[in-house]
């Protein structure tokens, strides 16, 4: 009588994998079908963000310094920040434009829209001072003394405002409890097929992610994009000195202003910000980056993430399962839940329909941009290369600081 394989040495080896490939395969398919599960969350969520509108109208027009930190050229840049003098808003607002390079090309874009624009009060300010690793930052503080109104709105450069900005802004701002107000964001992409792929992932991946969050309670969020106070807010939090380490020196701003009782609010509207990625290289180093900025500032909401990247989850539990009928239907059915996220999302933005028959691959490359995002504490932001810390602090380094991938 022979022994059956799984008793031999090499059949216990089978088996052992065989068991271990569908015990993997079971948990992404759990994991696949609690991401399409939040994927129809994410598809009520961004209908009932936009459900109600807050009036844009203040009571008061208080005078607002709009805080603009530059750093060489970018697609489009005349017309983003042109978009800001444009403000239909009653009040005075002083425009301040800073650069830590008195040779940035940036500012040639800032000559010219004064020149466009002379009845607006522009300033520009270049000062080279740091005061940490996070350049942007020290841009902020340098700009900071020149400010001449109470209300305070710091704006990234690559951000597009329509007409109303400034009223919504300011009348949320003024509302009982309110620190801070910042800005959900959609995308606007320059031309070129890395650049749509960046957008894609901003409007179908991350901002049904902050939409779903703020619904279920779970988003602390406060972006760059838009980070409105005033100047005693600021004040009470200690001022920008303490964020010139931070990697999401955004978020710890909406966290220090929540910690002495303040609210973040966020207006019911997106902003758009400029995707302009031109190779595939500089996708994945922009995505990485911002991928470790999440986890720097939350990293059980980063790994929780996780749930939002259904179809890649299917994907690999029909390999795991050689095919499995389960597995292959949850392929399908998480295909069909992103599609209606995409065009429900379209609707909420005002985004043109497109052919997106590349989206599949797009969510491909955002899992494994997330799966990167744990494998090191590196980033790469403006050219520079940065380590960063456990409790999210920048420390800057060489290339040669890093050991090979």
């Amino acid at each position: 009588m022979h022994s059956s394989n799984a008793t031999t040495p090499g059949g216990e080896l089978v088996h052992t994998v065989e068991t271990l490939c569908n015990s993997i395969a079971f948990l992404l398919e759990a994991g696949a079908g609690a991401g399409i599960v939040y994927t129809v969350v994410s598809c009520i969520s961004i209908s009932r963000f936009l459900e109600s509108h807050a009036s844009d109208t203040s009571p008061c027009c208080p005078g607002v310094t709009v805080i603009k930190p530059l750093c060489g050229d970018e697609w489009n840049l005349s017309e983003h920040l042109g978009s800001f003098l444009v403000q239909d808003y009653a009040g005075p607002v002083q425009y301040i434009f800073g650069v830590c390079d008195a040779e940035d090309i940036a500012l040639k874009t800032v000559s010219m829209l004064r020149h466009r624009f002379p009845e607006q009060d522009i300033t520009i300010v270049t000062d080279a001072r740091l005061y940490g690793s996070n350049r942007k930052i020290a841009n902020l503080i340098n700009m900071m003394s020149h400010a001449a109104y109470d209300v305070i709105c710091f704006a990234d450069s690559d951000v597009l405002v329509d007409r109303s900005y400034l009223r919504k802004i300011v009348s949320a701002l003024q509302q009982p409890g309110v620190g801070v107000v910042t800005c959900a964001y959609r995308s606007v992409c320059a031309p070129g097929f890395w650049s749509r792929v960046g957008a894609a992932m901003t409007d179908y991946h991350f901002l049904p992610g902050v939409i779903t969050g703020l619904l279920i309670g779970r988003a602390r969020p406060c972006f760059g994009q838009t980070i409105a106070m005033t100047r005693s807010t600021l004040s009470q939090i200690g001022g920008l000195e303490q964020f010139s380490d931070h990697l999401a020196e955004d978020y710890a701003i909406g966290d220090a202003v929540r910690r002495i009782g303040l609210t973040v609010a966020i207006p019911r509207f997106f902003v758009c910000h400029a995707r302009a990625e031109k190779t595939l290289s500089q996708l994945c180093a922009q995505e990485l980056r911002w991928s470790r900025t999440v986890y720097a500032a939350d990293r059980r909401g980063h790994q929780g993430a996780v749930f939002m990247h259904p179809l890649s989850l299917a994907v690999l539990a029909t390999l795991a399962s050689m095919g499995s009928p389960v597995a292959v239907a949850l392929v399908g059915a998480s295909l069909a839940a992103r599609m209606l996220l995409v065009f429900l999302m379209n609707a909420a933005t005002g985004r043109r329909q497109e052919q997106l028959w590349w989206l599949p691959l797009c969510d491909v490359l955002q899992f494994s941009i997330y799966v990167g995002s744990f494998c090191s504490t590196r980033v790469t932001w403006r050219g520079e290369k940065f380590q960063v810390s456990k409790n999210g602090l920048l420390s800057s380094a060489d290339a040669s600081d890093f050991p090979p991938k």
